[in-house]
Parts: C-alpha cells; sequence; structure tokens
C-alpha cells in the first residue's frame, strides 16, 4: 500500500498528465515500426540520406565489426577509459572538419548541455535564436549567466543587431555568445550565418553554430553550411550529429584546442557518463568513409532536387485550399534560400491530417504546441534520399483531397449550427391584422 507522499506525488504526476490530456497535448509513444517498412513511406524520420536502409553501408559496418578486436561496452567515462577506438576516430573527425580540436559527446544535447553550462563565464551573456534547440536551454539553464540569457526573433537580423546593441551596452567588458542552429529542425528554415559573422566582426562575441541537421548534407563532402559558406575561422564551436543523416549515434564538438580542455574538465555531461560503446563508434565511423568517398553527396544532392519537386508540385494545388487547412510557409524552398529536407505544412488540424495519411501508407506526424508555438500547427515532413518523386506526388495528392473533404465537412457542420441556432430561437407570434384599422388607412 503507498504511503501518503506517494499518494500525493501520485495525484500531482496525474493530474498534470490529465491536464495535458484535456489540452490535446499529451505524448505518447508512436506505434512502433522500422525504417525499412515497406507499407509505409517514411516522411518522419530524421534520416535524411536514408543511410540506415543502405546495404553499401551496412556492409561496411559488418566488416569493420569483423575486424575490430573492440566490440561491446567502452570501459566507461572517457576521463577513465579512453579507448583507441574513441582516439582514433576523434582524431578522424579533427582532420576531416580542419579543426584545432574535436571532442566526441554521446549526443548533441549532451554536448550542447556540457558546452553552455560550463563555458560561459560568469559575467559573460548569451543571445539566442528563439527557436534554438532545448538542449541549449537546457545547459544555459545550468550555466552561470542565468540572469544573461537574450533572445532574439527566430532568423530576424534587425532583432539580432538591436539585441546585441543591448547586451554589448549592458555587458561591456564581457564575453558574449550567440546560439544559432544552421538549420532548424521544425521549420526547415537557415540561419543567416553569414550575416551574423559579418555583425560580429571586431567583437568579444562568439558565434556557436549547432549544425545538427545539416551534417552529411550541406558542404563540401558534408561538412555543413558553415563550412559550405566558408566561415570556420568565424565561428567558436560547432556540433555536429551522427544521429540524423549519418545513421549513426553520438555527436562531436569543434573548437579550440583551450575550450576542449576546459569541457574535459567541466562539462559534467561529459565527465559523468559512461562513453559511447565501440560498437557506436564504429558505426559512425562507417558513415564517414561515405562521406569521404562522395556517397553522401550525390545522395544530398538527389535529396535536395526532390525537395524542390515537392515543394512547387504541392504548392501549385494549394491555391483554392484555405490557408488555415494546409499551407506552406513562402521561406520554404525561395529563392533566398536553399532547398531543405524539412517541410512544416501548416495546418490547424495536425492530428486528423496526420491521422488521414496514415491510413493510407504514409508517416508524417503532427507537431503542436509546446513543441512548436502556440497557434503554428503542422504536420512536418521530412525528405529521405530513399523517397521517389512518386511518393511525394501522391503525399500532395492526398494531402488536397483531404483538404477537400475536410472543407466540405467543415460547411456541412456550420449548415447544421445555423440550422440548430434558427431552432433555438424564440419564434415571433403570428398576429391577425386588423381588417378595419386597414380599411380606415385605405
Amino acid at each position: 500500500m503507498p504511503s501518503m507522499n506517494e499518494t500525493i506525488l501520485n495525484a500531482k504526476l496525474q493530474a498534470s498528465l490529465v491536464s495535458r490530456e484535456s489540452r490535446l497535448i499529451r505524448r505518447r509513444l508512436p506505434e512502433s515500426t522500422t525504417l525499412s517498412n515497406p507499407d509505409l513511406i517514411d516522411f518522419n524520420s530524421n534520416d535524411y540520406l536514408s543511410l540506415s536502409t543502405s546495404p553499401l553501408l551496412r556492409k561496411r559496418f559488418l566488416n569493420k565489426l569483423t575486424a575490430s578486436p573492440d566490440i561491446l561496452g567502452s570501459g566507461g567515462s572517457r576521463l577513465l577509459v579512453n579507448g583507441s577506438v574513441h582516439n582514433t576516430f576523434e582524431e578522424r573527425l579533427r582532420q576531416f572538419f580542419g579543426v584545432e580540436a574535436a571532442l566526441l559527446f554521446n549526443s548533441g544535447f549532451d554536448a550542447n548541455v556540457g558546452f553552455f553550462s560550463c563555458i560561459p563565464q560568469p559575467g559573460d551573456a548569451v543571445i539566442y535564436d528563439e527557436y534554438i534547440h532545448a538542449s541549449v536551454h537546457d545547459g544555459m539553464r545550468a550555466s552561470r549567466v542565468t540572469e544573461a540569457l537574450y533572445p532574439f526573433k527566430h532568423n530576424d537580423l534587425a532583432s539580432f543587431k538591436h539585441v546585441l546593441e543591448q547586451v554589448k551596452r549592458a555587458h561591456s567588458n564581457a564575453s558574449v555568445f550567440v546560439a544559432v542552429e544552421s538549420l532548424y529542425s521544425m521549420d526547415g528554415t537557415f540561419a543567416p550565418l553569414k550575416e551574423i559573422a559579418e555583425a560580429l566582426e571586431g567583437q568579444n562575441v562568439y558565434l556557436v553554430v549547432d549544425e545538427a541537421h545539416a551534417t552529411g548534407i550541406y558542404g563540401p563532402q558534408g561538412r555543413g553550411r558553415v563550412a559550405e559558406l566558408g566561415l570556420e575561422n568565424k565561428v567558436l564551436a560547432r556540433l555536429h550529429t551522427f544521429g540524423k543523416a549519418l545513421a549513426a549515434t553520438g555527436a562531436v564538438i569543434l573548437t579550440s584546442t583551450l575550450i576542449r580542455d576546459y569541457l574535459l574538465n567541466y562539462a559534467r555531461s561529459l565527465i559523468y557518463t559512461t562513453s559511447l560503446s565501440n560498437v557506436n563508434i564504429i558505426a559512425a565511423d562507417c558513415s564517414f568513409d561515405l562521406l569521404a568517398d562522395g556517397t553522401a553527396s550525390q545522395l544530398a544532392s538527389n535529396l535536395l532536387d526532390l525537395s524542390v519537386y515537392f515543394t512547387s508540385y504541392l504548392r501549385s494545388r494549394l491555391a483554392n485550399i484555405p490557408t488555415a487547412l494546409l499551407s506552406l510557409p513562402d521561406n520554404i524552398n525561395s529563392p533566398r534560400c536553399p532547398p531543405s529536407p524539412i517541410i512544416p505544412v501548416m495546418t490547424s488540424y495536425p492530428r486528423p491530417f496526420s491521422a488521414a495519411l496514415r491510413a493510407l501508407g504514409m508517416n508524417a506526424r503532427p507537431i503542436t504546441w509546446p513543441t512548436v508555438p502556440k497557434g503554428k500547427d503542422r504536420v512536418r515532413v521530412c525528405l529521405h534520399a530513399g523517397n521517389t518523386r512518386a511518393d511525394v506526388e501522391r503525399f500532395a495528392l492526398v494531402a488536397i483531397q483531404w483538404a477537400e473533404e475536410m472543407m466540405a465537412q467543415l460547411l456541412r457542420d456550420e449548415e447544421t449550427q445555423a440550422h440548430e441556432r434558427e431552432e433555438k430561437a424564440p419564434r415571433r407570434k403570428y398576429e391577425v391584422p386588423d381588417h378595419r384599422l386597414v380599411a380606415s388607412k385605405l
């Protein structure tokens, strides 16, 4: 029998879940599936290059696995056991990206938390895009600068420059860190990295770029947007992850030797956890083989071509659909931006739309508040190199059919409600005219 304290705890936990349920924002695990399911077209996962189902990558991985003397486990924290597999891979990453130092983390989340919780020093400040990843927020909350955190409007250069000037005045002798993502995971938008970097010239302000969703897709050999724009020397630290386009696990921070050494001494998310198993490092190493030999670049080219085709095909069919039902943001695949594999299809009915797609063999998930701002509900489409033009055409046709059916249903509902209001309205009593009064007027 639970104690009184357990009963109180359970009641509070249950009340929070019931509250989320009533607001239609309670999270649950989706139905289990596999990325290789032939009966379900994947428009949901972050497997942008379709490497998780690549026979070439699978074969390379199994061969390396067979040849490796160390496979299972890692032995503990990197500070206790610096495995040769980890050390060799880290050095490979340093050379591949052409940086001074590289440091492995178990995940992108751990890397962001580790960096932002310890690198900003007392008295410093952090400026961040309002759509920055939750892991950066968690890192900032655990930092020593919790009273000096300044957001700016998403990808808004005027807002950024305004905040920067305010922060420089308020923290004239401090270091200022600017946190952005090169490609934002919910909106498919690109940070104006070049313009931000130019605004920081000659100042004690440091740019930190999360390349999680750009790794493997953009830049020479998939080295990301920073490398694509030639900004390597203008960025203090870059985060690259292996769990999205590279179909592996883990992350790396690319930075200076000094910051790497500091992270080894103060980043709790690195120090107090067992490092990735050798098998995880071997898998990521195989993915980098495909970046190095150009295989991934060809896949990325096919992926971005498909993105342009899909958005053009869908947009041309949305002309007669109310934007509240379905729409594409104007900035997606506009001439000002590169193509993106992440395409938010905005809708006020994300769950019914997602369910309709699922019923017809397509997996694209609804995204609502609190993951995105209120009023910005969507079904997020993630394209993959393994998707075909036929796949995206089918998505577009089903989307339009669903929208037309919803329009008809909403019209019927409106007519029914109008009829019900009319039925409930008080009726005026019919009055028989007084014929004498009428006659007198004649």
